[in-house]
């Protein structure tokens, strides 16, 4: 591919993933998704202008690193400390109930296949896929009802967190189980290794981190070395433990997020993400989605994908709540909170493309859980509120 072909391709992809990321957010959808139409439309599916190809997958792949590290300096130590027994509960449930009901739902459609065999596995990175919550779209809901500050948002905010953290656990297991010569028991060791290792270098690199921070506060070189951490981690991660390198991305995060110029070091990520490799990873996710392809056993895949996904999270989380000492209302208030998917699980479903676990075509599932997901839970959440707001009138 010469270097003008790859000009008018970034050209093509920022222009059009921009205009139908605000066309998005004017009709309340989600900006990613609107990135990803954009792909759609740019890509095979409708008008061909751009083809996927090792530049733009590469820029992709910086993306999403990128993505997965801001993710990691925006995740919140102190409240994950104070959300206690509670949250941590609620989480596994809201990791593990989507992952037996999407393998399950994978293997009713494609048929049953004994543990460790490659069918078995793609059907558990469909599960995994459904394991991802965000919460940006439930936070912004709660904001606008004056709700967020409640024991209940705080407690969906925290069961989020952890929730991506046992997600990208899972993930992390899933991925190596992929490879013939390993076994579950090296994965889960590996994968331990790995954290054990992040949890005594990255106690030492924040100390050192804490003093240079002190030292040059909001000077460029304080996001330089902490973009450069993110490479490295990811680069270790994959590298050395078979760990996912969005893994180390996201592990670089939590080790800076308790910086004093955390935010700075976010907010400058950000440029970066928003101005070229976010859209270019969104979209790529549309250019390798070919819509032709999609036949009828796909579409009602896709349908029942996205029913799955939002009753996993709903019956988990709100009936662990229950048992929590919720009330009916405030537990169902939990369950919808933790419906939303964005980001993680585009990306999740991204490292099953590149480790050919799936194929394109289940894309198309994953985008519509997005998008319904993120219409429907403002919607349900503001019906809810609205019930206990006149149940407590009345008494």
């Amino acid at each position: 591919m010469d270097n003008l072909e790859i000009l008018k391709s970034l050209a093509i992809i920022i222009i059009s993933a921009k205009m139908m990321g605000l066309l998005a957010r004017k009709v309340k959808a989600p900006q990613v998704a609107g990135e990803i139409v954009a792909g759609l439309l740019i890509g095979p599916s409708v008008l061909n202008l751009v083809v996927e190809n090792d530049f733009l997958s590469g820029m992709a792949e910086i993306g999403v690193i990128l993505l997965m590290f801001g993710a990691g300096l925006e995740t919140d130590i102190d409240k994950l400390k104070k959300s206690g027994l509670k949250a941590t509960i609620i989480a596994l449930a809201g990791v593990f109930m989507p992952l037996i009901l999407g393998t399950i739902l994978y293997m009713c459609f494609y048929g049953f296949s004994a543990p460790g065999k490659p069918e078995f596995i793609k059907a558990l990175f469909i599960g995994t896929i459904l394991t991802a919550t965000s919460v940006s779209i439930t936070v912004q809901a709660l904001k606008e009802m004056g709700k967020i500050s409640t024991d209940v948002g705080t407690t969906i905010m925290s069961a989020a967190i952890i929730d991506d953290v046992i997600g990208i656990v899972v993930l992390t297991a899933v991925l190596g189980m992929k490879d013939p010569s390993a076994n579950l028991g090296s994965v889960c060791i590996k994968t331990v290794a790995f954290f054990v290792l992040s949890v005594v270098v990255g106690f030492f690199i924040f100390k050192i981190m804490k003093v240079i921070d002190k030292k040059w506060p909001h000077t460029r070189r304080i996001p330089i070395i902490g973009m450069t951490l993110a490479f490295i981690l990811a680069y270790v991660a994959d590298k050395y433990f078979g760990v996912a390198d969005i893994t180390g991305a996201y592990v670089a995060g939590i080790i800076l997020s308790s910086l004093d110029d955390s935010e700075y070091i976010d907010r400058k990520m950000d440029i970066n993400s928003y101005m070229i490799f976010g859209p270019v990873f969104f979209a790529s996710v549309g250019l390798q989605t070919n819509l032709r392809t999609v036949d009828m056993t796909i579409l009602a895949f896709s349908v029942a994908f996205v029913i799955v996904g939002l009753l996993g999270k709903v019956i988990g989380c709100s009936l662990v709540s229950k048992l929590l000492k919720y009330n009916n209302l405030d537990s169902l208030k939990i369950g919808v909170g933790m419906m939303t998917r964005g980001e993680v699980a585009l990306i999740v479903a991204q490292r099953g493309l590149k480790a050919e676990i799936l194929d394109g075509r289940y894309f198309t599932a994953v985008i519509l859980l997005i998008v319904v997901s993120s219409i429907l839970t403002p919607i349900i959440l503001k019906a809810i509120y609205a019930m206990d707001d006149k149940k407590l009138k009345k008494s």
